[in-house]
């Protein structure tokens, strides 16, 4: 075996859990996790089942990894972004905002909080696996933007564990709409740039003690 022939199988043995992972996430999208069969992902991904199980033993360590490699990155980059912005909580919601779409919510992994809202009844270790590693943490971040938005007297004294769910409605609305009507229905699709900006003036505005010294 040549040099050559050795080495583009070591890159395709290692490119397969990627390609795997990848495969994956498209066909949960498309198909939802209780529809999508093992044997559909090794050919969206080019190799034979058997290879698949070489990585994967199940269906849910499939749908595990594909959290681990897309998503839980974007929570380590939420908790950079905190610190980035300790002193100014306004900067750090519009970031926190357009960083969750451009990372989530404008990707494939935009399709996960549908798939999740549908399927999580009945695959509960999923959904508890998907809720402590990403819906807790991302709130936890976007808690502490708004306590230390309210202790700098920059926000008015609202209850932060209840703003985090007001927060995140309107991202994920616009998630699940790109993941629904858009894709199989004749309706206009909402410009994301032009949702994110007018929600953030609404946002901000509610939260500032003095509307008339905001900038937003």
């Amino acid at each position: 075996m040549s040099e050559h022939t050795a080495t583009v199988r070591k890159r395709r043995k290692e490119a397969r859990p990627q390609e795997l992972v990848a495969a994956a996430l498209d066909l949960f999208v498309e198909k939802g996790f209780a529809a999508t069969r093992l044997d559909e992902v090794a050919a969206r991904a080019g190799v034979s089942k058997g290879t698949l199980y070489l990585y994967y033993d199940s269906k849910e360590a499939l749908f595990l990894a594909v959290i681990r490699e897309g998503i839980l990155p974007v929570v380590e980059e939420g908790r950079r972004l905190l610190e980035s912005h300790l002193d100014d909580p306004v900067g750090g919601l519009r970031a926190y905002i357009h960083g969750w779409w451009s990372m989530i919510g404008d990707t494939p992994y935009g399709g996960i909080p549908k798939l999740m809202m549908s399927e999580a009844q009945n695959f509960p270790d999923v959904a508890d696996y998907y809720l402590k590693e990403v819906i807790q943490p991302g709130r936890a971040i976007l808690l502490e933007i708004v306590e230390r938005g309210i202790q700098q007297g920059v926000f008015r004294p609202v209850d932060p564990k209840l703003i985090t769910h007001i927060v995140m409605a309107p991202m994920l609305h616009l998630a699940l709409w790109r993941n629904s009507f858009a894709v199989c229905c004749q309706v206009p699709d909402m410009n994301a740039d032009d949702y994110l900006n007018e929600y953030i003036q609404l946002l901000v505005h509610g939260l500032l003690v003095e509307v008339k010294e905001s900038s937003a």
